[in-house]
């Protein structure tokens, strides 16, 4: 996944991996002194975009709601959740982490090949 955030008049693209808790709820590790952290910390709003980098293959963007969870039964679940989906992630688990839950609030589904263009758009429901 590829993480779009902004602080100020400093916006910062970053990937990383996560691990789906719902339709809407992604979960994800961020470095504690990163820039995507920081900037999350100051502005929860990003956008996401979930694509394997062929744009004739179907992908994913979206705007969202960024929560920072700092707690240690947070970051464990989160680290176990994405252990279980990225195993290859494990070299980056070294580095102080806080573990971080993205609601999607609109996803935009586009499939050039099958036609989905421009992308259907799916509102997340109003209750979180």
């Amino acid at each position: 996944m590829y993480l779009s955030t902004t602080a100020g008049d400093e916006p910062w693209g970053s990937g990383s991996f996560f691990a789906e808790s719902g339709l809407y709820d992604l979960q994800l590790l961020l470095e504690l002194h990163g820039h995507t952290l920081r900037n999350i910390r100051q502005n929860p709003r990003v956008a996401v975009v979930v694509s394997n980098g062929n744009p004739f293959e179907p992908f994913l963007q979206g705007a969202a709601d960024a929560q920072v969870l700092d707690g240690e039964d947070d970051i464990k679940a989160t680290t176990e959740a994405l252990m279980a989906k990225a195993p290859q992630i494990e070299p980056f688990l070294g580095a102080p982490l806080a573990a971080v839950r993205l609601h999607v609030t609109l996803w935009r589904a586009t499939d050039v090949v099958n036609g989905w263009l421009p992308g259907k758009e799916l509102a997340a429901p109003d209750s979180h």
